[in-house]
C-alpha cells in the first residue's frame, strides 16, 4: 500500500528502507521445557526459527520509520506486557493473581526479548492461559448441567477492567458461575426452554474452546507483536502471513458478502466499519461497534452461536455467493444488558463503485416563515477509480467529479444552499479531499503532511475555480475520520461553511504498509506485513486532526461521551499537537454570524419535544453504559425489562400526541417510531436557513 499525497502534490512520498543488522542484546531465555504442565492431548506451542529474525526487522522497521519517535525500554515493556495479558483474559476471569505474579518476574524484560528476537515468555504465557481456559470450561460444562436458580438474589459483575485478578482457581470458578448464568438468564428471558439453553451454551462454550485449543505458533506471534506495536500506536500493526490474505481481499473488496470489516474484541466479533455501497450499508440494519452473536444462511437456516469464535472464522460463515440471504444476530452498539438480541436479514452482495458514489437530495424546510430549497449531497467515502484514470479514461469516476456534476444539477434547480452531509464517511483518498475542497474556495493550502523526520509538505488546491460560492454547511459525526476531517477542517478554517454534528474521529495518521517477505530471505517461509504510522496530517491554521478531531461551529447533542468509539478512547493514540499554520487567505466570514446562529439554534433545540425526547433517550443510554452490576435474580430482571418497555411506549405515544397521529394500544410493541427520519440533518438545514436569511436576504 503505497501512500499517495494526492495528484496535485507536486512529489509522491517514497519510502525507502534501508535495512542495517541489529545488534543482539543479551536477553533472559524463557525455558518453556521447564513448564510443570499436568500431561493433556494438546502440543505445547513454540516459536518458529525463523521468529527471530522477523522480530529483529519488526522491531527495526518500527523504531527506525515510526512517526513516534520512542524508546524500547523497561517502561515501554511493561505497557507490551500488559497488553499482551489483556488481549488474551481482558476480564480477569482465567489468570489467577499467582498466574500474573509469575508471568511479572520477566514485565520489565520484553524490551530486551523483542531486541534479540526472543518471543518464548509470549509461548509460556499463552500456554498457561490455555490451560486456564481448558480448566474453566470443564467447570462450565459441570454447572451447565446442574442448571440454575433464578430466585436467587445475587450479582454479575460485567466489566471487570478494576478488578483484582482472583486469588484461587475457585473464586475464578464463581466468576464463570455467574457468567454462565448470565448467559442462561438472558436465553430464558428471550424465551429458549431448559433443554435449549443447555444445548445452546454447551456449543457456544465448547466452540469457544476449540477456537483457542486451535491457535496455532503463528497465532500466537502475531498477538504478541500486536501487543508490542499497538502499544506505539493504534494504527501500526503486524500481519501474520494469513491475516494479510484477508487483509489484501478486503482492500480488493473482491469477495462478495455484507460490506463490513470485522474484528474481535473479547468474545465477540465487533462490526468496525460499514463499507459504503455494500448491503450492510444500504440496509442501515447495522452499523459500527455493533457487535454480530449468531449467524443463519437462507430465510429458515439454522442460528449458529459464534460468541467466542474467531473472527476469519466467522467472516467465512458470513461470504457467500451474490444473492443469496444470511441472517444475523446482533447486539447493538447502545444496548444494555436487558435488550434482546436483534436478528437482521442481509442479501450477499459485491461493493460497486457507482454504489459508493455521492449523491443528492433535496430539503425543503419552513423556517422563519421562508419556505427553503436547500441540496444534500451525501458523501460515503472520499472514491478515485485509480485504474480507469490510469488507463486514460477521460470519464473516470471520483469523489470531486460526481460532486462538482452535482452542485451542477442543485443549482439548476434553483436551491438557496448546500449540506455536505459526512456522516461515518472514514475518508479514503486524500487528493479528493483536496480537490473537493478546491470546489468551494478559490485556491491555496488544504492539508499539510509532517513526516517522521520532521519535514513538512503542503497539500494545494491549485484551481482558482470556485464551483459553488453559496451558503454551505458540512454534517459531521464521531464516525467522519480521515479525509472527512481534512476536508471539514480546511472549511471552517478557511471559514467558507459552518461545521454541524458531532466532534469528529480524530484519525490523523499516515500508514505505510511494508512486506517482509521483500526484505528478508526466510528459506521458503511466508512473512507476514508491517502496518507502521509514518506521518501525521495538521490543518492549515497549524492544528493537527489527530486525537482531537474536528470540533464543530455548532454541536449536536451526541448518544456517546466525546471519548468513546474515537480515536482519543486509544490508550497509546498519539497525542494532538500544532506546527505552524500556512499562508491562507479566508473566503467568508460566517463567524461573525455563530453567536446568533447559535442562540437561534439553541432556541429550537429547547422548544422542539424531538430533542427532549433525544436527551431523554441519551441520558437513559448512559444510565445503562455506565451500569456494573446486573441482578441474576429473573423477577427483577423481567422488572426491568417491563420498565423499560413502559418508558419506550409512553415516549412513543407522547410523539404521536404531538403530531397528531394514532395512538398505539396498550399492549402493542414499539416497533417504528414517529420520530423524525433524520433529526440532524433537518436542525442542520434550518441552521443554514438562518445562515441564508443573515447574508443572502
Amino acid at each position: 500500500m503505497t501512500y499517495k499525497s494526492g495528484l496535485r502534490m507536486k512529489r509522491i512520498f517514497v519510502l525507502i528502507l534501508f535495512i542495517a543488522a541489529v545488534s543482539l542484546f543479551s536477553a533472559k531465555y524463557y525455558d518453556t521445557e521447564s513448564l510443570a504442565f499436568a500431561p493433556d492431548s494438546l502440543t505445547v506451542l513454540s516459536p518458529k526459527e525463523y521468529y527471530q529474525k522477523e522480530t529483529e526487522l519488526i522491531n527495526t522497521i518500527v523504531s527506525r520509520y515510526h512517526y513516534r519517535k520512542y524508546k524500547l525500554n523497561d517502561s515501554l515493556s511493561s505497557v507490551i506486557f500488559d497488553k499482551y495479558i489483556n488481549s488474551l483474559d481482558f476480564n480477569k476471569s482465567y489468570f489467577t493473581s499467582s498466574d500474573i505474579k509469575k508471568f511479572e518476574e520477566n514485565k520489565n524484560q520484553i524490551d530486551d526479548f523483542l531486541l534479540s528476537g526472543e518471543v518464548s515468555i509470549a509461548y509460556y504465557i499463552f500456554d498457561v492461559y490455555r490451560k486456564k481456559v481448558n480448566k474453566r470450561f470443564d467447570f462450565v460444562e459441570e454447572t451447565l448441567k446442574k442448571g440454575f436458580d433464578f430466585t436467587v438474589d445475587e450479582f454479575y459483575e460485567r466489566d471487570r477492567d478494576s478488578a483484582l485478578w482472583p486469588s484461587t482457581d475457585e473464586e475464578a470458578n464463581e466468576l464463570w458461575r455467574k457468567r454462565i448464568k448470565n448467559d442462561a438468564l438472558n436465553l430464558k428471558l428471550a424465551g429458549k426452554d431448559p433443554d435449549s439453553i443447555t444445548a445452546t451454551l454447551t456449543k457456544r462454550y465448547e466452540s469457544f474452546r476449540k477456537a483457542i485449543n486451535q491457535y496455532n505458533s503463528e497465532d500466537v506471534f502475531q498477538l504478541f507483536m500486536n501487543s508490542y506495536t499497538e502499544s506505539i500506536d493504534p494504527h501500526t500493526n503486524y500481519l501474520s502471513p494469513d491475516a494479510s490474505d484477508a487483509f489484501r481481499i478486503n482492500m480488493a473488496l473482491s469477495l462478495e458478502g455484507i460490506g463490513a470489516q470485522l474484528q474481535q474484541e473479547d468474545d465477540y466479533t465487533k462490526v468496525v466499519d460499514v463499507i459504503p455501497g455494500g448491503p450492510a450499508y444500504k440496509s442501515d440494519l447495522l452499523h459500527r461497534n455493533d457487535k454480530i452473536v449468531g449467524v443463519a444462511q437462507g430465510d429458515d437456516g439454522e442460528m449458529v452461536d459464534i460468541i467466542g469464535w474467531r473472527v476469519t472464522e466467522v467472516v467465512q460463515l458470513i461470504r457467500g455467493q451474490k444473492g443469496t440471504t444470511v441472517r444475523l444476530l446482533i447486539l447493538q452498539s447502545d444496548a444494555g444488558l436487558n435488550v434482546i438480541p436483534k436478528e437482521i436479514k442481509l442479501v450477499r452482495d459485491k461493493v460497486k463503485l457507482e454504489e459508493q458514489a455521492a449523491k443528492k437530495e433535496i430539503l425543503e424546510i419552513e423556517e422563519g416563515n421562508v419556505h427553503y430549497k436547500l441540496g444534500v449531497i451525501k458523501i460515503p467515502t472520499f472514491y478515485s477509480d485509480f485504474e480507469a484514470q490510469q488507463k486514460g479514461d477521460k470519464n473516470f469516476r471520483s469523489t470531486t467529479r460526481d460532486v462538482k456534476r452535482i452542485i451542477g444539477e442543485l443549482k439548476s434547480e434553483n436551491i438557496d444552499g448546500i449540506i455536505i452531509d459526512l456522516r461515518n464517511n472514514g475518508g479514503g483518498a486524500l487528493n479528493e479531499a483536496i480537490d473537493l475542497t478546491g470546489l468551494f474556495i478559490k485556491d491555496g493550502p488544504v492539508v499539510q503532511v509532517r513526516n517522521s523526520d520532521g519535514g513538512v509538505r503542503v497539500g494545494n488546491d491549485e484551481d482558482p475555480n470556485i464551483v459553488y460560492d453559496g451558503p454551505l454547511a458540512v454534517l459531521v459525526n464521531r464516525f467522519s475520520a480521515s479525509a472527512s476531517e481534512i476536508f471539514s477542517g480546511a472549511i471552517q478554517d478557511y471559514d467558507r461553511g459552518l461545521i454541524i454534528g458531532e466532534q469528529t474521529y480524530g484519525k490523523g495518521t499516515v500508514q505505510n504498509l511494508i512486506d517482509l517477505n521483500r526484505i528478508m530471505q526466510s528459506s521458503g517461509d511466508k512473512l507476514g506485513q508491517v502496518k507502521v504510522t509514518i506521518a501525521k496530517y495538521y490543518r492549515v491554521n497549524g492544528g493537527s486532526t489527530q486525537n482531537l478531531g474536528v470540533v464543530p461551529d455548532i454541536l449536536l447533542p451526541s448518544s456517546f461521551d466525546v471519548h468513546e468509539f474515537r480515536e482519543s478512547s486509544e490508550k497509546s493514540a498519539l497525542p494532538w499537537d500544532e506546527i505552524n499554520p500556512t499562508d491562507f487567505k479566508k473566503t467568508n466570514n460566517v463567524k461573525e454570524f455563530l453567536a446568533f446562529l447559535l442562540k437561534k439554534h439553541e432556541a429550537r433545540v429547547s422548544s422542539n419535544p424531538e430533542f427532549d425526547y433525544l436527551f431523554e433517550d441519551i441520558e437513559d443510554m448512559k444510565k445503562s453504559n455506565d451500569q456494573k452490576l446486573f441482578s441474576l435474580n429473573e423477577e427483577v430482571r423481567k422488572k426491568e425489562m417491563a420498565k423499560d418497555e413502559e418508558e419506550k411506549f409512553q415516549r412513543e405515544n407522547e410523539r404521536r400526541k404531538v403530531k397528531g397521529i394514532k395512538l398505539l394500544e396498550k399492549g402493542e410493541k414499539v416497533s417504528e417510531s414517529s420520530a423524525p427520519d433524520d433529526l440532524y440533518l433537518d436542525e442542520t438545514g434550518r441552521v443554514l436557513a438562518d445562515l441564508i436569511a443573515l447574508t443572502v436576504g
